[in-house]
């Protein structure tokens, strides 16, 4: 049982993380294509506000990675226990922190589109919900 747990834990901070990167880079990227038409001079811009929140993903891999190496075939009770409520926390934070950057990002997106020079302060924005996802990463570091 501690195994299947521990291996649960380990599958779910890959997909967890991996579905808000998803999702948040979908939101940013589809308003950045919208604003493609409107103000196509700012596709810098709209490429890097649309690739922040690939960035939980990258966050989600690195904990797996981590709790991959100290995960083995003999699972004591509490290391079972640990790797799945890491693995469900950390892949949490970083999905819901995902979708919120991308829909902070996407905010930004429209700004610059009507003409802002707001990405500067989008970027300051969107690395308020970062933060979670990477204390959700050092959570995950210092328990193992």
């Amino acid at each position: 049982m501690e195994q299947i747990l521990g291996y649960l834990g380990l599958g779910l901070v890959l997909a967890l993380a991996g579905i808000g990167s998803s999702i948040g880079t979908t939101i940013a990227g589809n308003a950045a294509e919208g604003a493609l038409k409107r103000k196509p001079e700012s596709s810098g811009s709209y490429l890097l506000l649309s690739a922040l929140p690939s960035t939980q993903g990258i966050y989600g891999f690195v904990a797996f990675f981590i709790m991959l190496g100290k995960f083995t075939r003999e699972v004591d009770p509490i290391s079972g226990m640990l790797c799945f409520g890491i693995g469900v926390s950390v892949g949490v934070a970083c999905m819901i922190s995902g979708i919120r950057q991308g829909q902070v990002c996407a905010n930004g997106i429209v700004g610059v589109s009507q003409g802002h020079n707001v990405v500067t302060n989008t970027l300051i924005y969107a690395a308020l919900p970062e933060f979670y996802a990477i204390l959700g990463l050092v959570g995950a570091i210092m328990a193992h």
